[in-house]
């Protein structure tokens, strides 16, 4: 049962977690028996919580269940780096497990930044250790759901995992999702017009993000009923990008369509990215 006054609660209520779990149900004396160490309890809630996924767009949490999980809770930084810190001891100041008081790692960001405990004593009060592609480190002496949990809220800072204190936090669960690419002409609007207009017809909607450089733009949303991810976008080329669950394909295909529509922009050229759903030019009057 989770403490309604503790971490996780808060972090709950913070950042809502899916209705289903990827990868977060299993036999937990099976996998700590098979690590070779029993494993802290909240984060045990973690991931039966929220399972496989990504918080915020960049923090992936481990999980040690899926038989095709490719962030598994796994006992391999000894294997991975032990043979390069032969040559270079230095960047290697804590014992990687299973070597006694060894980092393990929980969680993974999109850019290879590593969430571990520091194994030393009993689980409950191993300290959180991030550590860096370029081999820096910062220590935190709390828990994970903790760690999470003050991060979000901007109590706990990072100079290893920075935040965007004007995003409101999420959560994504590793569902298979379909990416197509729609190539657009340009239209007789402006840029911000057309988003608003994008966003007006596919709402509600929450940000995920925006990026500006030398005129060209690039937008991120999620279409808050469905969980859609959309990227609009002038950076690379004038796009708009559409990740949704393959059930949801001819739903997704009229809603974006009809708003391309409202934009007043042509569609010049679909591409399937990535999935099996294939999005024929519009044709609904």
């Amino acid at each position: 049962m989770i403490d309604i006054h503790g971490p996780l609660a808060r972090l709950i209520e913070r950042v809502p977690p899916p209705t289903e779990t990827i990868d977060g149900r299993g036999d937990w004396a099976r996998a700590e028996g098979s690590l070779g160490t029993a494993l802290p309890h909240d984060y045990k809630q973690l991931v039966e919580t929220y399972g496989r996924g990504d918080f915020w767009g960049v923090l992936c949490l481990c999980t040690p269940f899926g038989d095709d999980n490719p962030v598994r809770l796994a006992a391999d930084l000894l294997d991975d780096y032990g043979p390069l810190r032969e040559s270079w001891p230095e960047q290697y100041p804590y014992p990687l497990f299973p070597e006694q008081g060894g980092l393990l790692t929980w969680a993974v960001t999109d850019i290879g930044t590593r969430l571990c405990w520091l194994t030393a004593g009993p689980p409950a009060s191993w300290p959180v250790v991030i550590w860096s592609r370029d081999d820096e480190y910062e220590r935190f002496d709390c828990g994970a759901a903790t760690f999470l949990e003050s991060w979000f809220s901007g109590r706990l800072t990072s100079e290893l995992l920075p935040r965007d204190p004007d995003l409101a936090p999420w959560f994504d669960a590793a569902i298979p999702r379909d990416h197509i690419y729609l190539r657009l002409g340009d239209g007789a609007l402006p840029y911000a017009e057309r988003l608003e207009i994008l966003r007006d017809a596919l709402a509600p909607t929450a940000d995920r993000g925006s990026y500006e450089y030398d005129g060209s733009r690039q937008d991120h949303f999620v279409v808050a009923e469905t969980g859609w991810q959309l990227t609009y976008e002038t950076a690379y080329e004038h796009q708009l990008r559409v990740a949704f669950p393959p059930a949801d394909s001819a739903r997704a295909r009229h809603a974006v369509f009809t708003a391309v529509d409202r934009m007043g922009c042509a569609v010049q050229a679909i591409q399937t990215v990535h999935g099996t759903s294939s999005w024929a030019p519009h044709s609904e009057g």
